[in-house]
């Protein structure tokens, strides 16, 4: 699949962080850039890739000994005997035998002839299963592990017979250690599949939303001709009409144009309970309507729709590295080279000055070669970051790439936008005064005036005065930003608004709103708005992280001063405009790393200037191009939890990479010197990826808060 910004390949072939490396170095020498490679779900995307130089890439790939699906054929299911859980099985069986004479002293079993047939095809296994990803790595200039376990089991397997064939010498075979190498390594590699599987289930829960088929009304709006028929979800189209009851998944996204009902929509945003949809409300695809029946016109679907839009988010946020994986990346880029010049310094050590024979000299230097593990330093980054992305995907946040969960853990101080924000952005009337007139005729013309004007302000007074008549009012103007101003029958011009508006009030400029009667002031109004719910914990949780609190609002310097004692914010800023807005942001960013927190829109420029952005908005109004997180809630609380997850998450990275380091340190010097054995070193190997993954996967359930 291709894109103006991406291209997109599904792969099959790849079993293990080893392969996914592969295909990363030779796209990355090829000129793509921004590559991932997710060896558990086929999924390869890059930038740079155009029509040209695609069918080389997709060549390439297949000569490393991989194979780019053709999504526009079907290709047939997968065969188990193609799966790598077969190839375990087939080993294990064949294998088992060769630790038999350990605990048996039964003749056949040690027979050399029998041993090299039970070895021989597992080590033919092997040679393929490693020995392709191995070869492939080492035609870009860039061995993985797999080489280590080749050379390895090939050692050992070839070192057996030459021992039997040529020096007849039956006491000194190791088919046994060739072949435990090779069984184990895949179930290793089997083993840590599974498990990164389970890092996916957030993005596999989200894809798993998507339903397969909905119900199209034909002919709507005339009952006795509508006819409902069932059609799958990929053909329908902007503009459709459909049908949804009690218990179905919403196909796409949509406004509601009949009925009602309540839809449980926590997957998508995080929230519990569920909505209430009406007339003219939207719904999301991909939520469930748990009661009532809706029919809906449909306003997005495909790549347009919600849903589609976070799991891209998701995804696009596990292929952006942090500064610790590039590093991680870099040591294992020189890591397989240091162990094949660590496995020759063991056997020059333990031969020529251990004297320890050439037998144990062998043994000891196969035993570095597959004890050594780049694989856990490969996993110990994504595995964390799919998790705890995918948790605050659950929890209706949104992370724009794994380098942000770094940068939430530097930022120092963090500056709120008020309205929408802090506040709610429903005012009330704290103070109305009346200096002429009777206080509702004046409310009349207030009434009057906003009913033509589309501003927040405007429509906070008229749900506050719901009960007063209107003013009538010919030839009304409305000036965006100022106020309204009409005549009424009598010729009188009224006007509210700013004190823009009002030329003899522009003294005053305390007040809110002013209104006017043929340019003479007559009243004037203070409004409040409350503090948004979760404000004043979210500033306490940032105070107690020793997190500087910011408050920068185009307000009146009255109204922020308020807002900021009832907070106990430490610092505010008044009557900023946007432009001053973004001066203030790069002065903090110059000062130290600075978050900033608004609704996406109007604060984009802010945001987008800030060290990180974040935009409360809901799911249909994501400012995808403005902020790094984005809570679909638009609650301030989820705030608490971003940095929470931000916070663990990283942590666990640094405890994976802490595990992948200090396991290879100590693990190559004690098989260097003869403490273990191949086999074991082996298991050991295979089982230190699987206590990196699952570390990560203890974030599903830590406690963030």
């Amino acid at each position: 699949m291709e894109s103006a910004d991406s291209t997109e390949l599904k792969v099959e072939g790849m079993t293990c962080a080893s392969c996914a490396n592969t295909i990363t170095r030779f796209l990355q020498k090829n000129g793509l850039t921004d590559v991932f490679v997710d060896f558990t779900s086929g999924e390869v995307r890059f930038k740079g890739g155009n029509e040209n130089i695609l069918p080389t890439i997709k060549s390439g790939i297949d000569e490393l000994g991989y194979h780019v699906v053709d999504e526009t054929k079907i290709e047939g299911k997968k065969k188990f005997i193609e799966s790598i859980e077969a190839k375990f099985y087939f080993s294990l069986i064949l294998t088992v035998p060769l630790w038999m004479p350990m605990l048996f002293s039964i003749p056949l079993l040690h027979n050399f002839y029998f041993q090299l047939s039970v070895a021989t095809p597992v080590f033919l296994l092997g040679a393929w299963y490693f020995g392709k990803s191995g070869i492939a790595s080492l035609k870009i200039g860039a061995p993985n592990m797999d080489v280590l376990i080749f050379i390895g089991s090939s050692s050992a397997f070839f070192y057996s017979v030459v021992q039997g064939l040529v020096l007849n010498d039956i006491h000194n075979l190791f088919f046994e250690t060739s072949s435990s190498i090779i069984t184990l390594v895949i179930l290793g590699n089997l083993i840590e599949q599974r498990a990164v599987q389970q890092t996916r289930t957030a993005i596999s829960a989200l894809i798993k939303l998507q339903p397969s088929t909905a119900k199209l009304i034909s002919f709507f709006g005339n009952e006795k001709f509508e006819v409902i028929t069932e059609i799958p979800a990929h053909e329908i189209r902007k503009g459709n009409y459909l049908l949804f009851n009690t218990g179905d998944k919403i196909a796409a996204d949509g406004m509601v144009v009949w009925g009602s009902g309540e839809a449980d929509e926590a997957m998508i945003s995080g929230e519990s309970l569920p909505v209430i949809k009406s007339m003219n409300e939207n719904v999301i695809g991909g939520t469930t309507l748990i009661s009532g029946s809706i029919k809906m016109k449909v306003t997005a679907t495909g790549k347009q729709s919600t849903l589609s839009q976070i799991i891209e988010l998701v995804k696009n946020a596990q292929s952006r590295k942090p500064k610790l994986q590039k590093l991680a990346d870099r040591i294992t880029g020189w890591f397989v080279p240091a162990v094949l010049v660590a496995a020759a310094l063991t056997f020059i050590l333990n031969y020529f000055i251990l004297q320890n024979g050439t037998t144990q000299s062998i043994m000891n230097s196969v035993a570095v070669l597959v004890i050594a593990c780049p694989c856990a330093m490969g996993l110990a980054t994504p595995t964390a970051v799919m998790v705890g992305l995918g948790r605050s995907a659950r929890k209706g946040i949104l992370i724009k790439g794994s380098d942000t969960l770094e940068t939430l853990s530097t930022i120092e101080q963090i500056v709120f936008d008020k309205t929408g924000t802090l506040t709610t952005g429903e005012f009330r009337i704290k103070e109305l005064k009346i200096i002429e007139g009777e206080t509702e005729d004046v409310k009349s013309v207030i009434v009057g005036l906003e009913k033509f004007s589309s501003h927040p302000i405007a429509k906070s007074l008229l749900k506050e005065l719901k009960s007063i008549s209107a003013k009538s009012f010919n030839d009304v103007k409305e000036e965006k930003g100022s106020g309204v101003s009409g005549k009424d029958e009598q010729g009188n011009l009224f006007s509210i608004g700013s004190s823009l508006m009002n030329a003899n009030s522009a003294k005053e400029n305390q007040h809110n709103i002013y209104i006017s009667k043929n340019e003479k002031l007559i009243a004037w109004i203070d409004l409040e708005d409350d503090i948004k719910e979760g404000a004043i914990e979210v500033i306490q949780f940032f105070k107690k992280k020793g997190i500087k609190t910011i408050m920068l609002s185009g307000d009146k310097k009255e109204i922020c001063e308020s807002v900021a004692k009832a907070l106990n914010i430490d610092e505010y800023k008044a009557e900023q405009k946007p432009e001053e807005k973004l001066v203030f942001i790069r002065h903090c960013v110059s000062q130290s790393p600075t978050a900033m927190v608004g609704d996406g829109v109007n604060d984009a420029p802010a945001l987008a200037q800030s060290n990180l952005g974040i935009s409360l908005s809901n799911a249909t109004q994501v400012a995808i191009d403005s902020a790094q997180i984005i809570l679909l809630k638009g609650n301030l609380k989820s705030l608490i939890e971003a940095f929470s997850i931000g916070k663990i998450t990283l942590q666990t990275i640094k405890q994976n990479l802490f595990w992948a380091f200090f396991y290879n340190v100590l693990a190559i010097p004690v098989a260097a010197v003869g403490l273990l054995s191949p086999t074991i070193a082996a298991l050991s190997m295979a089982f230190s990826d699987i206590i990196v993954v699952g570390n990560s996967l203890r974030l599903k359930a830590r406690k963030i808060l």
